[in-house]
């Protein structure tokens, strides 16, 4: 079983720490048994990493699931890191449209797409990109994530239900304190967490990360 695959595996609840900007924080994520982390690699983030800098995540490969976050980006960075053997996964995580997400299906790229949620309508056609899961995030226009909002949980969980095939991680305003009942409550195959594990944007709070593993029975 890949990294990735085993990221999605539905037996238990990964974690994912997204907004990553350091080697040091990356390795000790690694260390503490976190299944995957984040790079954010769209400019306008409070937690970009410019690829230029972003040659540490060669030390990371194995260790734990690499994804590399994007903002309607042209295709040819995503691929290039990916191919370069940067990251292991592709997170769509802006106005991507279906026939955007082509060139990942085509070259055998895994990928996941993103959606800020308010309603079900949302994500009508999340089943149309053929990503390997969906991410589903607070609906916040024009800010792509990291808005630490909760979105209402049972929408997420009614999409669940009705597509058992895809698997959903569960983003948006979850912390120590409510990720055990997201959990329960989506039962998604991983948590997403961006300023719910920080102390400021891109650096780490490694006794918050350890709650959410425990949060979790990691």
């Amino acid at each position: 079983m890949s990294t990735f695959e085993n990221f999605l595996d539905p037996s238990f609840v990964s974690l994912k720490i997204c907004g990553v900007t350091t080697l040091s924080d990356a390795t000790q994520l690694a260390e503490m048994g976190v299944d995957a982390l984040g790079v954010n690699f769209w400019p306008s983030s409070k937690r970009y990493l410019a690829p230029s800098e972003a040659q540490w995540l060669h030390n990371l490969a194995g260790k734990i699931l690499r994804v590399g976050v994007f903002v309607n980006a042209p295709p040819e960075l995503p691929m290039q890191l990916w191919s370069d053997g940067l990251i292991d996964v592709v997170q769509l995580h802006g106005d991507e449209l279906p026939e955007d997400a082509a060139v990942y299906r085509d070259s055998g790229v895994p990928f996941i797409k993103a959606f800020g949620v308010k309603t079900v309508a949302d994500f009508a056609h999340a089943t149309s990109y053929g990503a390997a899961a969906i991410l589903l995030d607070a609906h916040a226009p024009g800010i792509y994530g990291g808005t630490g909002e909760v979105f209402d949980w049972e929408v997420a969980s009614d999409f669940r239900r009705q597509h058992p095939q895809l698997p959903v991680i569960l983003a948006g305003g979850i912390v120590p304190e409510n990720a055990g009942l997201a959990a329960m409550s989506v039962l998604p195959a991983a948590l997403d967490i961006a300023s719910g594990a920080e102390q400021s944007p891109g650096k780490k709070d490694f006794v918050k990360v350890a709650s959410f593993l425990t949060a979790l029975n990691r």
